[in-house]
C-alpha cells in the first residue's frame, strides 16, 4: 500500500496526516516529523511506500480550527487492533466536543466499568489523533492525564471545544 502524507499548519503547530489510498486516515498528530507519524502504527500495519500529497482530511482539520468542530466527525479512518480496541476507538468518536469523559466514564461506556487501565491504553494506542478524539478523555479528578502530542495541545483542544 502506498500512503499519502501531508503536513499543515494549525494554531497548535504542525499537524501531519497519513492517509491510505482511499483517503482513510491511518495516523495523525501534531508534529512535522513524518517518522513520528509512521511510528504510531505497528510495523506490520505501515504502508510499503509513502508519498507527499494532499489529503481530504486536511480540509476537515482546517474547518475544525476554523470553528466547525464537527468537521472531523466525517473523516474516515482505518485502525488496526483487537476487538476491544476497535470498539473503544469507535466509542471515542461518539464523545461530543465540549463534553469530555473521564477514563472511568469511558470504561463504563465500553460496558467494562472495571477496565479503566484498558480504556486508558485504548486512548494511548490511538493513531489517528483528532479524528478519533482521545483528547476528550480525562482523569477521574478532571486533570488532563496523558496525551501523545503534549498536554499543551490537549488543553488547547479542550478549551477550543468548551468555548464552542
Amino acid at each position: 500500500m502506498t500512503a499519502i502524507i501531508q503536513t499543515i499548519d494549525t494554531p497548535d503547530g504542525a499537524f501531519t496526516i497519513l492517509a491510505d489510498e482511499e483517503q482513510r486516515v491511518l495516523a495523525s498528530g501534531w508534529t512535522g516529523e513524518q517518522d513520528e507519524i509512521l511510528a504510531r502504527l505497528a510495523v506490520r500495519n505501515r504502508p510499503t511506500a509513502v508519498r507527499e500529497g494532499a489529503t481530504d482530511a486536511a480540509d476537515a482539520v482546517s474547518a475544525y480550527y476554523g470553528g466547525d468542530l464537527g468537521a472531523i466527525d466525517e473523516v474516515r479512518v482505518a485502525q488496526f487492533g483487537t476487538e476491544m480496541q476497535l470498539r473503544g476507538w469507535a466509542a471515542l468518536r461518539r464523545i461530543d466536543a465540549g463534553a469530555p469523559l473521564t477514563y472511568t466514564g469511558f470504561a463504563a461506556a465500553l460496558a467494562q466499568p472495571s477496565a479503566v487501565r484498558a480504556a486508558a491504553s485504548i486512548c494511548a494506542r490511538n493513531a489517528p489523533a483528532l479524528f478519533v478524539p482521545c483528547h476528550r478523555v480525562l482523569r477521574t479528578d478532571g486533570s488532563l492525564g496523558g496525551f501523545a502530542w503534549g498536554l499543551d495541545v490537549k488543553q488547547s483542544l479542550l478549551a477550543r471545544e468548551a468555548a464552542a
